[in-house]
């Protein structure tokens, strides 16, 4: 990634050459057209990938020329530079990048390169960004070295961005909460609404599919995972199992309906096509139940088995195998609804927990 800065770049050195006498001691100011006739520091950005001089109404360039030689050059630039970004926080991250300068020509023994005022030779008071806020600002040197021709003095201007999130909050966050709450709507419709309920289910994931593309179109490139990806595709989890926690219900309410018709409770001559014409599952009103005799329990005992009685305080259950436990739950689907009412926002509110002590 890469990043555009305009800064007024001022250089200071002594040339006893252009010193001149003056009763004043007043400096003189020059433009552009004497520069090229003396000489000038070959300062230029590394790792830049565009720069260029303003030249409007005429090229920004000022020189100050002081009676005992000091001289301030002064040039308005642009410059687009390198910066290597760590996206896997997107967009609750940090960036740390840096400007760097140096002498093309020059190594450290012909041309060195040093802050005049150290940290306060940066002025930042005027920076406004519309995404970051800059956290940290400072300046530094150092020394570069290259195989051919040896060390060189360098300059850094090192800056730490902090990105503000409020606008990917209403454009990302929001938004996405508000599908993921609005997917539960379907636990309280009634499972027989087949209709109401497939249609909220449908949106929530078409929803949630056009928020992921719209988002992804926008966000920088990468190959790896960020911060918003895991929020995002968690949330299309949560809105897609409660498509298929309705799909299990419907199925479950299905299979509960056709033991009770292999059971008789149904009686032959039902119309099953009529009364599933309308949403797919049959009505309570429109089955009816045959009554059964009620049976007198009859209690037999042998007199020559021992008596053997549990102990006082005690409680015989029989554990139920897991087909008794899948029967209970297709005979009962709407506890599938019911545990569901608590174990999805639980789930999505421990889910928030830890993604936001994480990343913020």
């Amino acid at each position: 990634m890469d990043f555009t800065m305009t800064l007024y770049l001022r250089h200071y050195w002594k040339d006893e050459r252009l010193a001149f006498p003056s009763r004043t001691n007043r400096s003189r100011t020059f433009d552009s057209r004497l520069v090229k006739k003396i000489w000038v520091p070959d300062v230029f950005f590394v790792h830049s990938k565009r720069s260029f001089i303003h030249d409007t109404t005429m090229e920004n360039i000022m020189l100050r020329v002081y009676p005992d030689g000091n001289i301030l050059y002064s040039v308005r630039v642009t410059v687009t530079s390198l910066c290597s970004m760590d996206f896997s926080s997107f967009p609750l991250d940090t960036q740390n990048c840096s400007l760097e300068l140096e002498s093309y020509a020059y190594n450290e023994n012909d041309l060195m390169l040093y802050w005049k005022n150290g940290n306060d030779s940066l002025r930042t008071d005027e920076i406004v960004l519309s995404q970051f806020f800059i956290e940290h600002f400072h300046a530094s040197s150092g020394l570069a070295f290259y195989s051919s021709t040896g060390w060189y003095n360098r300059l850094f201007i090192n800056f730490i961005l902090q990105r503000h999130i409020f606008f990917f909050m209403l454009q990302t966050y929001f938004p996405t909460m508000l599908m993921v709450v609005l997917s539960w709507v379907s636990f309280w419709i009634d499972r027989r609404a087949v209709p109401a309920r497939v249609s909220l289910g449908m949106t929530t994931v078409l929803t949630m599919s056009t928020i992921i593309t719209g988002v992804s179109s926008s966000m920088p490139q990468v190959s790896y995972v960020k911060a918003v990806d895991i929020y995002l595709w968690t949330s299309f989890l949560f809105v897609f199992l409660s498509v298929i926690e309705y799909a299990a219900v419907n199925y479950c309410t299905t299979l509960e309906e056709m033991r009770k018709m292999k059971r008789g409770k149904i009686p032959s001559t039902f119309n099953a096509s009529q009364a599933m014409a309308f949403d797919g599952c049959f009505h309570d009103n429109d089955v009816e139940l045959t009554h059964f005799s009620r049976a007198t329990p009859t209690l037999t005992s042998d007199p020559g088995a021992p008596d053997v009685r549990p102990p006082e305080g005690t409680r015989l259950r029989r554990q139920r195998s897991v087909r008794e436990n899948v029967d209970l739950f297709v005979s009962n689907s709407y506890m599938i609804d019911s545990y569901s009412r608590l174990a999805f926002p639980m789930s999505y509110l421990l889910f928030n927990t830890i993604y936001w002590s994480l990343y913020s």
